[in-house]
């Protein structure tokens, strides 16, 4: 009798090289940010107009710009931490997640700026990404059925949860940015992570297959 000698299954972890090219995703868009915040100190760089304003055509090119663009350095400090530990959270996952997930969320938030904003308004800074990440982080597990993720949520949710009181209307704080923001954290979990797989049609008890 030949007893075979036990085996184990190796658990791959994500190296190095996988992980940088999403943690320089976050750190290109970040300096894209202070830079521009530097240079919009000299006169004659109005980036600000360049938000989104509701309703109105050029108000469309706010939703790429909106998230790079502050109204003061205490805007842009205030976004910049909870942007780097969430984005870097989820820019773990790879280049194509963190992509992925703060395109969704962009055009979510800005759509929704834009189509439900106040007239004669511009919305500005990475507030919306924030609030998707988030929401993303924190229904990911959820819909994945992923008990680490669900626990990663859990943390997240203990550390920036307060962040939610963001969702409630504020006078002169963008937050339909925020609302429409978390809105599209949670549907680029349900695009990434959920089961989109059609169900199988049930066979008819009798019927005879070809």
């Amino acid at each position: 009798m030949n007893v075979s000698p036990p085996t184990t299954t190796a658990v791959e972890r994500p190296r190095l090289g996988e992980l940088t090219p999403g943690l320089i995703v976050i750190a290109v868009m970040l300096g894209a940010m202070w830079a521009l915040e530097i240079v919009d100190l000299a006169p004659s760089t109005p980036f600000d107009r360049w938000g989104v304003r509701p309703r109105t055509l050029r108000g469309l090119f706010g939703i790429a710009f909106a998230p790079f663009l502050h109204v003061s350095f205490g805007h842009l400090i205030a976004n910049t931490i909870p942007f780097v530990v969430l984005g870097a959270a989820i820019a773990l996952g790879g280049i194509r997640q963190i992509v992925e997930v703060t395109v969704i969320v962009a055009v979510v938030s800005g759509l929704g700026v834009w189509l439900f904003g106040s007239a004669n308004t511009v919305h500005l800074g990475a507030s919306g990404l924030v609030f998707g990440y988030l929401t993303y982080l924190v229904t990911r597990g959820l819909i994945a059925r992923n008990v680490w993720w669900i626990l990663g949520g859990l943390v997240v949710l203990a550390f920036y949860g307060g962040l939610l009181w963001g969702l409630l209307p504020t006078p002169r704080v963008s937050w339909l940015g925020h609302l429409f923001g978390a809105i599209g954290g949670v549907l680029a979990a349900w695009v990434l992570h959920g089961d989109h797989d059609a169900p199988e049609p049930a066979a008819v008890p009798g019927s005879a297959k070809p």
